[in-house]
């Protein structure tokens, strides 16, 4: 049995030739072990902090991305709405100027009605229509088509038997419009269908239908 003297600690095993520095600074350095062990965990910190700086360049990307898609959307409905003011702005100054020539042109209908459109006023009516063309007025009203009180006015009033609605059986002053804005309103003579009178073309059927009665073998 091996007694174990006192007063003396066990020590690490020491290189003959090395100091007690070398064996101190030795035990300080880490272990190549314990290095590559710290590499993947300072790896993996970055790549956690590179992922967060591009997620936030995506938002910020995103956010402008939406700004510019909304303010493209803005310009275009300002350029709609500059386009159709500029076609409001040119057509109420045109109808202003335009009615103010309504009474010459009355006067052109009348005298090619009246057949009084002839030598150097014919060629000055023509140049006058030509040009008021060329500003966008169109004039509408013809017998025969269907009473309608937004573009019609009017004016006189009978009864037909012919008729099945109220009917333009007359245009006394035509209409004049620009554009889809009217500047003046056709002015009419209307004729509607007789009071209890069967329309005409009720009448037709009514009658083929006794003709192919009349007609059929008992």
């Amino acid at each position: 049995m091996t007694e174990e003297t006192p007063g003396f600690d066990e020590k690490p095993d020491v290189p003959s030739g090395a100091s007690s520095d070398d064996v101190e600074s030795k035990a300080a350095t880490p272990s190549e072990e314990e290095e590559e062990a710290a590499a993947p965990a300072g790896d993996v910190q970055q790549t956690a902090a590179l992922t967060a700086q591009l997620d936030q360049v995506r938002t910020a990307l995103s956010e402008r991305t939406g700004d510019l898609q909304r303010l493209q959307a803005e310009y275009q409905n300002y350029r709609r709405r500059v386009e159709r003011d500029r076609v409001t702005v040119k057509e109420v100054a045109a109808a202003g100027l335009l009615t103010e020539l309504l009474p010459v042109l009355d006067d052109v209908g009348r005298a090619r009605e009246h057949g009084e459109l002839v030598g150097g006023f014919k060629s000055v009516a023509e140049s006058l229509e030509t040009v008021v063309a060329k500003l966008g007025l169109q004039q509408f009203g013809k017998e025969g088509e269907p009473f309608d009180p937004t573009i019609h006015e009017a004016l006189m009033h009978s009864y037909a038997p012919d008729v099945t609605e109220t009917t333009c059986v007359a245009i006394l002053q035509p209409g004049y419009r620009i554009g889809e804005r009217t500047i003046r309103p056709a002015r009419v003579a209307v004729a509607e269908p007789q009071p209890g009178a069967t329309p005409a073309a009720a009448k037709e059927e009514k009658a083929d239908d006794e003709e192919s009665g009349g007609t059929e073998e008992v």
